[in-house]
């Protein structure tokens, strides 16, 4: 197996489109096609971490964090990312990112989270504009169900909780040149997610019957509920706030929470974010939220709160640990013979006393 049939699945499930504008998530070292021995899972691809891949014999490190966020001018290695690139490439090792594209995914970090507090009915916190196309295309009305059913097998037409939804407007077309100038024609209409649509025109030009199909691609102003910042969700019950703190800091290993002035006696619905989440607050606060658990509060964010909602700051790496039990449950499953290497190597920076 090479190593792009691994990277290629996993943006299959979190694809590369999805990523922050700052980002730099996908392939960074390596070469796609090499054969991958095994791959190691881990939240930074530090030194220490590439040693583990050299001693597990993986020549692939599959990263939450990119090890390059900007461009680099030099690699001598004076700090920790450029000596972790220099020992990479020396022992063939290729390193990917998989960050905030699945930090965006309905199924990612944000879900992770959730799951380990026992969150129910969760749904994005902040979902994304701009994502979705809407694709309308003409053709007779005897290749309709063809060409309507090709778009569905790319993927389009999965809006919400149905499948295969399609609008179709019947016409009729009419041309100079031919025989028939009048025609029955349909006009068929399906909406996409942009990743897609490389896929979506290919099955298009491969089903159309002319050879040329005229077609139009318009941008859907909606918000695309699967794909987007945080989550948020409901405890099974209500929860005195005490207890739920007790219960966060077991749940998610940490040994520290920095905490609000709780505003409430009992909560339930729980709003969070994996990493760095304080632009989040607002949203957190205008869906009712009891408690907004993420990242990296400033001192004078956490008077953001406005005795409006409990913020609990867990700490970064604590609240984006579990991302590599997400890739190795991906793997797993996709992949039955291969069986990639959780990386026991702490990356967290950050000690307690």
């Amino acid at each position: 197996m090479k190593i792009k049939d691994i990277t290629t699945y996993l943006e299959t499930i979190a694809p590369l489109d999805y990523q922050e504008s700052y980002d730099n998530a996908g392939l960074i070292i390596g070469n796609a096609n090499a054969e991958c021995t095994n791959a190691l899972l881990c939240l930074d691809s530090t030194e220490e971490v590439i040693d583990e891949a050299i001693q597990q014999g993986c020549n692939l490190v599959i990263a939450h964090h990119p090890i390059i966020f900007g461009g680099l001018k030099k690699i001598t290695g004076k700090n920790y990312a450029e000596r972790a690139i220099i020992k990479a490439i020396k022992n063939d090792i290729a390193i990917y990112a998989i960050h905030t594209n699945l930090d965006n995914v309905y199924a990612g970090v944000n879900q992770k989270i959730c799951e380990k507090l026992g969150l129910q009915n969760c749904k994005i916190l902040a979902p994304k504009n701009q994502l979705l196309r809407k694709l309308a295309v003409s053709c007779s009305m005897a290749h309709s169900d063809m060409v309507r059913n090709a778009l569905f097998e790319a993927g389009a037409g999965d809006v919400g909780d149905y499948d295969e939804t399609s609008f179709n407007v019947l016409g009729i077309s009419t041309f100079v040149g031919q025989p028939n100038v009048n025609q029955g024609s349909m006009m068929v209409q399906v909406i996409y997610p942009m990743h897609l649509e490389t896929k979506i025109l290919a099955a298009l030009h491969a089903t159309h019957p002319a050879k040329r199909p005229t077609y139009d691609i318009t941008t859907i102003q909606n918000a695309y509920e699967q794909i987007g910042s945080g989550m948020i969700g409901e405890l099974p019950e209500d929860t005195s706030i005490s207890e739920f703190l007790k219960n966060l800091k077991t749940s998610m290993k940490t040994d520290s929470i920095r905490y609000t002035k709780p505003t409430k006696k009992k909560v339930r619905r729980i709003a969070v974010c994996g990493g760095a989440g304080s632009f989040l607050l607002n949203n957190a606060i205008s869906q009712k939220a009891d408690v907004f658990i993420t990242s990296d509060f400033k001192y004078h964010q956490f008077f953001d709160a406005n005795d409006q909602i409990t913020i609990a700051d867990i700490g970064h790496y604590e609240s984006e640990q579990f991302t590599t039990e997400i890739l190795h449950d991906m793997l797993s499953k996709k992949f039955s013979t291969f069986a990639p290497v959780l990386a026991t190597t702490n990356t967290n920076p950050v000690k307690y006393l």
